[in-house]
Protein backbone atom coordinates (compact mmCIF):
# COMPACT_ATOMS: atom_id res chain seq x y z
CA UNK A 1 0.00 0.00 0.00
CA UNK A 2 1.31 3.24 -1.06
CA UNK A 3 0.54 6.86 -0.44
CA UNK A 4 1.86 9.56 -3.82
CA UNK A 5 4.21 12.16 -2.72
CA UNK A 6 2.60 15.43 -1.12
CA UNK A 7 5.30 18.00 -1.00
CA UNK A 8 8.02 15.58 -1.06
CA UNK A 9 6.49 13.11 0.85
CA UNK A 10 5.71 9.57 0.37
CA UNK A 11 5.17 6.76 2.12
CA UNK A 12 4.22 2.85 1.44
CA UNK A 13 3.46 -0.04 3.87
CA UNK A 14 5.04 -3.26 3.23
CA UNK A 15 4.23 -6.53 4.33
CA UNK A 16 4.61 -7.57 7.70
CA UNK A 17 3.28 -3.60 8.54
CA UNK A 18 6.96 -2.47 7.90
CA UNK A 19 6.62 1.13 6.73
CA UNK A 20 9.00 3.28 4.32
CA UNK A 21 8.67 6.91 4.90
CA UNK A 22 10.45 9.42 2.11
CA UNK A 23 10.98 12.99 1.46
CA UNK A 24 12.55 14.07 -1.61
CA UNK A 25 14.38 16.91 -1.45
CA UNK A 26 16.41 17.99 -4.58
CA UNK A 27 18.69 21.13 -3.73
CA UNK A 28 21.08 17.83 -1.62
CA UNK A 29 23.71 15.23 -3.11
CA UNK A 30 23.03 13.36 0.45
CA UNK A 31 20.46 10.79 1.85
CA UNK A 32 19.79 10.94 5.40
CA UNK A 33 18.23 7.26 6.50
CA UNK A 34 17.18 6.17 9.77
CA UNK A 35 15.92 2.87 11.01
CA UNK A 36 13.10 4.02 14.09
CA UNK A 37 11.82 1.45 16.56
CA UNK A 38 9.31 1.86 18.86
CA UNK A 39 10.43 1.21 21.55
CA UNK A 40 12.11 3.37 23.89
CA UNK A 41 13.05 3.13 27.95
CA UNK A 42 9.77 3.77 29.28
CA UNK A 43 8.63 0.23 27.57
CA UNK A 44 10.87 -1.98 30.00
CA UNK A 45 10.00 -3.65 32.98
CA UNK A 46 12.15 -3.48 36.56
CA UNK A 47 13.81 -7.32 35.00
CA UNK A 48 14.60 -5.05 31.57
CA UNK A 49 15.68 -1.89 32.71
CA UNK A 50 17.98 -0.52 30.43
CA UNK A 51 17.40 -3.48 28.08
CA UNK A 52 16.57 -0.82 25.19
CA UNK A 53 20.05 1.00 25.10
CA UNK A 54 21.86 -1.73 25.64
CA UNK A 55 20.62 -3.75 22.86
CA UNK A 56 21.41 -0.13 20.59
CA UNK A 57 25.21 -0.79 21.20
CA UNK A 58 24.80 -4.51 20.91
CA UNK A 59 23.15 -4.06 17.55
CA UNK A 60 27.02 -3.33 16.00
CA UNK A 61 28.32 -5.85 17.45
CA UNK A 62 28.00 -7.81 14.54
CA UNK A 63 25.73 -9.72 12.77
CA UNK A 64 25.99 -13.38 10.38
CA UNK A 65 27.07 -11.49 7.19
CA UNK A 66 29.40 -8.37 9.26
CA UNK A 67 31.73 -7.71 11.68
CA UNK A 68 31.48 -5.17 14.15
CA UNK A 69 34.72 -3.90 12.15
CA UNK A 70 32.82 -4.57 8.65
CA UNK A 71 29.65 -2.73 10.03
CA UNK A 72 31.65 0.46 10.86
CA UNK A 73 34.67 0.28 7.58
CA UNK A 74 31.88 -0.57 5.28
CA UNK A 75 30.62 2.86 6.08
CA UNK A 76 33.70 4.74 6.62
CA UNK A 77 34.77 3.81 3.05
CA UNK A 78 32.23 6.06 1.72
CA UNK A 79 32.54 8.41 4.02
CA UNK A 80 29.13 8.03 5.29
CA UNK A 81 28.70 8.54 9.36
CA UNK A 82 26.59 6.50 11.41
CA UNK A 83 24.96 6.01 15.27
CA UNK A 84 21.87 5.26 17.22
CA UNK A 85 20.23 7.22 20.09
CA UNK A 86 17.79 5.46 22.34
CA UNK A 87 14.82 7.73 24.08
CA UNK A 88 12.20 7.07 26.42
CA UNK A 89 9.69 6.48 23.69
CA UNK A 90 11.71 4.70 20.66
CA UNK A 91 14.75 3.92 19.29
CA UNK A 92 16.61 5.12 15.69
CA UNK A 93 19.16 3.61 14.29
CA UNK A 94 20.79 6.19 11.69
CA UNK A 95 23.37 6.99 8.67
CA UNK A 96 24.30 9.79 6.36
CA UNK A 97 25.55 9.18 2.87
CA UNK A 98 25.76 10.51 -0.67
CA UNK A 99 23.04 9.79 -3.03
CA UNK A 100 25.16 7.26 -4.49
CA UNK A 101 25.56 4.78 -1.52
CA UNK A 102 21.96 4.66 -0.21
CA UNK A 103 21.73 1.40 -1.22
CA UNK A 104 25.05 0.43 0.97
CA UNK A 105 23.03 2.41 4.04
CA UNK A 106 19.89 0.26 3.53
CA UNK A 107 21.97 -2.81 3.85
CA UNK A 108 23.79 -2.28 6.62
CA UNK A 109 21.46 -0.43 9.10
CA UNK A 110 18.70 -3.36 7.93
CA UNK A 111 21.25 -5.84 8.57
CA UNK A 112 22.08 -4.66 12.00
CA UNK A 113 18.21 -4.22 13.03
CA UNK A 114 17.27 -7.72 11.53
CA UNK A 115 20.48 -10.17 11.97
CA UNK A 116 21.80 -9.11 15.18
CA UNK A 117 24.09 -11.87 16.86
CA UNK A 118 24.29 -10.56 20.41
CA UNK A 119 26.28 -13.43 21.30
CA UNK A 120 27.27 -13.68 24.85
CA UNK A 121 30.95 -12.36 24.31
CA UNK A 122 29.47 -8.97 22.96
CA UNK A 123 27.02 -8.82 25.81
CA UNK A 124 29.92 -9.25 28.53
CA UNK A 125 32.48 -6.92 26.41
CA UNK A 126 29.72 -4.34 26.04
CA UNK A 127 28.22 -4.17 29.69
CA UNK A 128 31.33 -2.07 30.51
CA UNK A 129 31.13 0.52 27.90
CA UNK A 130 27.59 0.68 29.28
CA UNK A 131 28.41 0.98 32.96
CA UNK A 132 31.23 3.44 31.78
CA UNK A 133 28.32 5.64 30.10
CA UNK A 134 26.17 5.77 33.05
CA UNK A 135 29.87 6.98 35.02
CA UNK A 136 30.80 9.40 32.34
CA UNK A 137 26.83 11.00 32.87
CA UNK A 138 26.85 10.83 36.61
CA UNK A 139 30.26 12.94 36.37
CA UNK A 140 28.17 15.33 34.63
CA UNK A 141 26.46 17.64 37.47
CA UNK A 142 23.92 18.53 34.75
CA UNK A 143 23.22 15.42 33.47
CA UNK A 144 22.57 13.87 37.17
CA UNK A 145 20.24 16.86 37.92
CA UNK A 146 17.75 16.34 34.89
CA UNK A 147 17.88 12.71 35.86
CA UNK A 148 16.95 13.64 39.22
CA UNK A 149 14.16 16.09 38.22
CA UNK A 150 12.73 13.40 36.34
CA UNK A 151 12.88 10.61 38.88
CA UNK A 152 11.25 12.95 41.49
CA UNK A 153 8.43 14.06 38.73
CA UNK A 154 7.78 10.68 37.89
CA UNK A 155 8.63 8.35 40.53
CA UNK A 156 10.02 4.57 40.28
CA UNK A 157 7.89 4.06 36.63
CA UNK A 158 9.47 3.35 33.57
CA UNK A 159 8.96 7.26 32.75
CA UNK A 160 11.12 8.50 35.85
CA UNK A 161 14.18 5.79 35.43
CA UNK A 162 17.32 6.53 33.58
CA UNK A 163 17.14 5.58 29.82
CA UNK A 164 20.83 4.37 30.65
CA UNK A 165 19.12 2.15 33.39
CA UNK A 166 21.36 1.71 36.67
CA UNK A 167 24.60 0.68 37.66
CA UNK A 168 22.66 -2.28 39.26
CA UNK A 169 20.42 -3.07 36.56
CA UNK A 170 23.08 -3.25 33.68
CA UNK A 171 25.34 -6.03 36.19
CA UNK A 172 22.51 -7.54 36.42
CA UNK A 173 20.83 -8.11 33.42
CA UNK A 174 21.55 -11.21 31.39
CA UNK A 175 21.64 -12.07 27.24
CA UNK A 176 18.94 -14.20 27.57
CA UNK A 177 16.78 -10.94 28.87
CA UNK A 178 18.49 -9.11 26.28
CA UNK A 179 17.49 -11.41 23.34
CA UNK A 180 14.06 -11.62 24.37
CA UNK A 181 13.88 -7.81 24.26
CA UNK A 182 14.94 -7.56 20.58
CA UNK A 183 13.07 -10.90 19.39
CA UNK A 184 9.95 -9.34 21.08
CA UNK A 185 10.09 -5.57 20.30
CA UNK A 186 12.14 -5.37 16.59
CA UNK A 187 9.53 -6.81 14.64
CA UNK A 188 8.23 -5.34 11.43
CA UNK A 189 5.38 -3.69 12.82
CA UNK A 190 7.49 -1.51 15.18
CA UNK A 191 9.39 -0.17 12.84
CA UNK A 192 9.90 2.73 10.37
CA UNK A 193 12.11 3.21 7.73
CA UNK A 194 12.91 7.28 6.98
CA UNK A 195 14.72 8.53 4.82
CA UNK A 196 15.14 11.91 3.22
CA UNK A 197 17.27 13.52 0.74
CA UNK A 198 18.14 13.06 -3.15
CA UNK A 199 16.14 10.30 -3.48
CA UNK A 200 13.38 7.89 -5.69
CA UNK A 201 11.09 6.76 -2.97
CA UNK A 202 10.26 3.38 -5.25
CA UNK A 203 13.74 2.71 -5.41
CA UNK A 204 13.93 3.36 -1.71
CA UNK A 205 10.71 0.86 -0.89
CA UNK A 206 12.38 -1.70 -2.86
CA UNK A 207 15.90 -1.48 -1.60
CA UNK A 208 14.29 -1.66 2.26
CA UNK A 209 11.77 -4.98 0.31
CA UNK A 210 15.12 -6.92 -0.31
CA UNK A 211 16.81 -5.93 2.78
CA UNK A 212 14.82 -6.86 4.93
CA UNK A 213 13.62 -10.22 2.97
CA UNK A 214 12.43 -13.25 5.04
CA UNK A 215 10.73 -11.11 8.25
CA UNK A 216 8.38 -9.49 6.05
CA UNK A 217 6.60 -13.03 5.52
CA UNK A 218 4.91 -12.45 8.31
CA UNK A 219 0.88 -11.06 8.53
CA UNK A 220 0.88 -8.17 10.67
CA UNK A 221 -0.16 -4.55 10.74
CA UNK A 222 1.60 -1.15 11.67
CA UNK A 223 2.22 -0.44 14.75
CA UNK A 224 -0.74 2.48 15.97
CA UNK A 225 1.04 5.83 16.88
CA UNK A 226 1.84 5.77 20.78
CA UNK A 227 -0.79 8.09 22.22
CA UNK A 228 -1.15 7.29 25.52
CA UNK A 229 0.59 5.81 28.27
CA UNK A 230 0.89 4.49 31.76
CA UNK A 231 1.21 7.74 33.37
CA UNK A 232 -2.56 9.08 32.87
CA UNK A 233 -3.97 9.52 36.57
CA UNK A 234 -0.72 9.61 38.53
CA UNK A 235 0.02 12.26 40.90
CA UNK A 236 2.96 13.89 40.48
CA UNK A 237 5.84 14.05 42.59
CA UNK A 238 7.06 17.39 44.13
CA UNK A 239 9.30 18.10 46.97
CA UNK A 240 12.98 18.07 46.91
CA UNK A 241 15.34 15.70 45.78
CA UNK A 242 18.84 16.17 46.88
CA UNK A 243 22.63 14.38 45.48
CA UNK A 244 25.13 15.95 47.67
CA UNK A 245 28.66 16.35 45.60
CA UNK A 246 31.57 18.04 46.65
CA UNK A 247 31.40 20.63 43.44
CA UNK A 248 31.86 24.25 42.86
CA UNK A 249 28.34 24.94 41.71
CA UNK A 250 24.65 24.24 42.68
CA UNK A 251 22.53 22.95 39.84
CA UNK A 252 18.81 23.19 40.16
CA UNK A 253 16.15 21.79 38.48
CA UNK A 254 12.89 23.65 39.61
CA UNK A 255 9.20 22.54 37.78
CA UNK A 256 6.13 20.39 37.32
CA UNK A 257 4.27 18.30 35.30
CA UNK A 258 3.33 19.72 31.92
CA UNK A 259 1.35 19.21 28.86
CA UNK A 260 1.29 15.72 26.47
CA UNK A 261 2.72 15.53 22.76
CA UNK A 262 -0.32 16.21 21.33
CA UNK A 263 -2.01 18.55 23.79
CA UNK A 264 -3.15 21.44 21.54
CA UNK A 265 -2.28 23.89 23.96
CA UNK A 266 1.57 23.17 23.62
CA UNK A 267 1.73 25.47 20.97
CA UNK A 268 0.97 27.93 23.67
CA UNK A 269 3.26 26.53 26.18
CA UNK A 270 6.51 26.49 23.60
CA UNK A 271 5.60 30.27 23.12
CA UNK A 272 5.42 30.87 27.02
CA UNK A 273 8.69 28.94 27.43
CA UNK A 274 10.74 30.73 24.78
CA UNK A 275 9.48 33.76 26.24
CA UNK A 276 9.97 32.96 29.68
CA UNK A 277 13.29 31.27 29.49
CA UNK A 278 14.23 30.40 25.90
CA UNK A 279 16.64 32.87 24.95
CA UNK A 280 19.63 36.21 26.01
CA UNK A 281 16.29 37.94 25.89
CA UNK A 282 14.19 36.08 28.62
CA UNK A 283 12.90 37.09 31.83
CA UNK A 284 15.32 34.57 32.99
CA UNK A 285 18.54 35.05 32.03
CA UNK A 286 17.60 38.93 32.02
CA UNK A 287 16.54 38.79 35.66
CA UNK A 288 19.17 36.18 36.75
CA UNK A 289 22.36 36.55 34.42
CA UNK A 290 22.08 40.41 33.04
CA UNK A 291 20.86 41.90 35.68
CA UNK A 292 22.11 40.50 38.97
CA UNK A 293 25.00 38.22 37.19
CA UNK A 294 23.80 35.14 39.79
CA UNK A 295 24.48 32.41 36.88
CA UNK A 296 26.54 31.63 33.30
CA UNK A 297 23.61 29.45 32.68
CA UNK A 298 19.50 29.44 33.37
CA UNK A 299 17.09 28.73 30.94
CA UNK A 300 13.78 27.25 31.24
CA UNK A 301 12.18 23.56 28.69
CA UNK A 302 9.42 21.85 27.87
CA UNK A 303 9.11 18.15 27.20
CA UNK A 304 6.23 16.20 25.70
CA UNK A 305 5.88 11.94 25.74
CA UNK A 306 2.74 10.36 24.60
CA UNK A 307 0.32 10.94 27.70
CA UNK A 308 2.21 13.49 29.79
CA UNK A 309 4.97 16.31 29.61
CA UNK A 310 7.08 18.39 31.85
CA UNK A 311 8.10 21.79 32.49
CA UNK A 312 11.05 23.39 34.22
CA UNK A 313 14.22 25.75 34.55
CA UNK A 314 17.59 24.87 35.11
CA UNK A 315 19.91 27.29 36.78
CA UNK A 316 23.67 26.80 37.66
CA UNK A 317 25.09 28.97 40.35
CA UNK A 318 26.98 29.58 43.41
CA UNK A 319 26.31 27.28 46.32
CA UNK A 320 25.00 30.42 48.39
CA UNK A 321 22.83 32.06 45.81
CA UNK A 322 20.97 28.92 45.44
CA UNK A 323 17.99 30.42 47.86
CA UNK A 324 18.24 33.99 45.99
CA UNK A 325 18.08 32.61 42.79
CA UNK A 326 15.28 30.21 43.43
CA UNK A 327 13.43 33.22 45.12
CA UNK A 328 13.83 34.90 41.51
CA UNK A 329 12.47 32.13 39.74
CA UNK A 330 9.72 31.77 42.10
CA UNK A 331 9.07 35.63 41.64
CA UNK A 332 9.30 35.45 37.88
CA UNK A 333 6.36 32.26 37.75
CA UNK A 334 4.11 34.35 39.70
CA UNK A 335 4.58 37.74 37.75
CA UNK A 336 3.75 35.70 34.26
CA UNK A 337 1.33 33.67 35.70
CA UNK A 338 -0.62 37.04 36.93
CA UNK A 339 0.57 39.56 33.85
CA UNK A 340 0.99 36.81 30.93
CA UNK A 341 3.53 38.84 28.23
CA UNK A 342 3.97 42.04 27.02
CA UNK A 343 3.30 41.87 23.36
CA UNK A 344 7.09 41.94 22.41
CA UNK A 345 7.67 39.31 24.38
CA UNK A 346 4.56 37.38 22.75
CA UNK A 347 6.23 38.44 19.28
CA UNK A 348 9.75 37.23 20.41
CA UNK A 349 7.92 34.11 21.32
CA UNK A 350 6.43 33.22 18.59
CA UNK A 351 9.09 34.01 16.42
CA UNK A 352 11.85 32.03 18.09
CA UNK A 353 9.42 28.83 18.30
CA UNK A 354 8.68 29.10 14.31
CA UNK A 355 12.69 30.47 13.61
CA UNK A 356 13.64 27.39 15.39
CA UNK A 357 11.24 24.75 13.93
CA UNK A 358 11.83 25.58 10.55
CA UNK A 359 15.71 26.14 10.64
CA UNK A 360 15.72 22.97 12.01
CA UNK A 361 14.48 21.77 8.94
CA UNK A 362 16.99 22.65 6.77
CA UNK A 363 18.97 19.59 6.20
CA UNK A 364 18.24 16.15 5.53
CA UNK A 365 18.84 14.21 8.55
CA UNK A 366 15.91 16.65 10.33
CA UNK A 367 13.66 16.01 8.27
CA UNK A 368 14.55 11.96 8.06
CA UNK A 369 13.76 12.64 11.88
CA UNK A 370 10.38 14.44 11.50
CA UNK A 371 8.81 11.62 9.44
CA UNK A 372 9.82 8.66 11.62
CA UNK A 373 9.21 10.71 14.67
CA UNK A 374 5.16 11.17 13.22
CA UNK A 375 4.74 7.48 11.81
CA UNK A 376 5.73 6.58 15.53
CA UNK A 377 4.31 9.19 18.24
CA UNK A 378 1.76 11.13 16.19
CA UNK A 379 -1.49 10.75 14.48
CA UNK A 380 0.12 11.77 11.22
CA UNK A 381 2.65 14.11 9.96
CA UNK A 382 1.40 17.53 10.19
CA UNK A 383 2.53 20.40 7.52
CA UNK A 384 4.87 22.73 8.60
CA UNK A 385 2.78 25.35 7.59
CA UNK A 386 -0.12 24.09 9.70
CA UNK A 387 2.38 24.14 12.53
CA UNK A 388 3.55 27.76 11.65
CA UNK A 389 0.07 28.67 11.65
CA UNK A 390 -0.68 27.11 14.98
CA UNK A 391 2.37 29.07 16.89
CA UNK A 392 1.01 32.09 14.79
CA UNK A 393 -2.52 32.30 16.16
CA UNK A 394 -1.29 31.94 20.17
CA UNK A 395 -2.87 34.93 21.68
CA UNK A 396 -2.72 36.09 25.54
CA UNK A 397 -5.21 35.05 25.77
CA UNK A 398 -3.90 31.02 25.22
CA UNK A 399 -0.61 32.30 26.87
CA UNK A 400 -1.98 33.33 30.12
CA UNK A 401 -4.78 30.49 30.21
CA UNK A 402 -1.72 27.52 29.91
CA UNK A 403 0.51 29.80 32.37
CA UNK A 404 -2.46 29.31 34.94
CA UNK A 405 -2.75 25.78 34.01
CA UNK A 406 0.79 24.58 34.19
CA UNK A 407 2.76 26.74 36.04
CA UNK A 408 0.79 26.93 39.36
CA UNK A 409 1.19 22.94 39.60
CA UNK A 410 3.04 22.52 43.24
CA UNK A 411 6.68 21.85 41.84
CA UNK A 412 9.31 19.31 42.41
CA UNK A 413 12.93 20.75 42.81
CA UNK A 414 16.19 18.69 42.32
CA UNK A 415 19.56 19.78 43.52
CA UNK A 416 23.06 18.59 43.00
CA UNK A 417 25.59 20.11 44.75
CA UNK A 418 27.82 20.84 47.66
CA UNK A 419 24.82 20.54 50.40
CA UNK A 420 24.07 18.10 53.14
CA UNK A 421 20.64 18.89 53.93
CA UNK A 422 17.27 18.65 51.36
CA UNK A 423 15.44 20.57 53.76
CA UNK A 424 16.84 24.21 53.27
CA UNK A 425 15.38 24.19 49.61
CA UNK A 426 11.41 24.73 50.15
CA UNK A 427 9.32 24.39 47.26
Amino acid sequence: MATGPSRGVSRTVLPGGLRVVTEFLPAVRSVALGIWVGVGSRDEDENHAGATHYLEHLLFKGTERRTALDISAEMDAVGGEMNAFTAKEYTCYYARVLDVDLPLAVDVLSDMVTSSLITPKDVDAERNVVLEEIAMNEDDPSDTVHEAFTAKLFGDTPLGRPILGTTDSINAITREQIHEHYLDRYTPEHLVVAAAGNLDHDVVVELVRQAFGPTLKRTAEPAAPRLGGDQVGQPAGTGTTLVSRGIEQANLVLGCEALARTDDRRFALGVLNAAFGGGMSSRLFQEVREKRGLAYSVYSFAGQHADTGMWGIYVGCLPSKADEVLAICAEEITRVVDGGLSDAELDRGKGQVRGSIVLGLEDPSSRMSRLGKSELVYPALEPVDEVIAAIDAVSHDDVREVAEEILTKPKALAVVGPFDDASAFGV
